[in-house]
């Protein structure tokens, strides 16, 4: 039986700022989140989610923590990650942070 992240069993989400990464591990995989920030803008420049793991919100879950930290900051964000750019415009609660 696979251990799924649930709303009682939530992604412990890390936030390594000195590299630009929120990252959590699920399966002793890790899954992460990659972003630079430039003054007030943040770039999501990648997310990644190992095969195993794929389907089970993962990669959402990291995405919208990211975007609740960059809210929280003041940024606004410039989504270069096609998979970020497709969360943005199906979350219209996150479209007031695009640059």
């Amino acid at each position: 039986m696979n251990a799924m992240p649930t709303p009682a069993t939530p992604l412990l989400i890390a936030h390594q700022a000195s590299i630009g990464r929120f990252e959590t591990t699920v399966e002793g995989l890790r899954c992460e989140l990659d972003y630079q920030l430039d003054g007030q803008l943040m770039r999501i420049t990648h997310t990644g989610v190992p095969r195993a793991l794929e389907g089970r919100g993962i990669a959402a879950a990291l995405v919208a923590h990211a975007l609740g930290w960059a809210r929280a900051q003041g940024h606004r964000v410039q989504p270069l990650c096609s998979y970020v750019q497709v969360y943005m415009r199906r979350h219209p609660e996150w479209q007031d942070l695009l640059a």
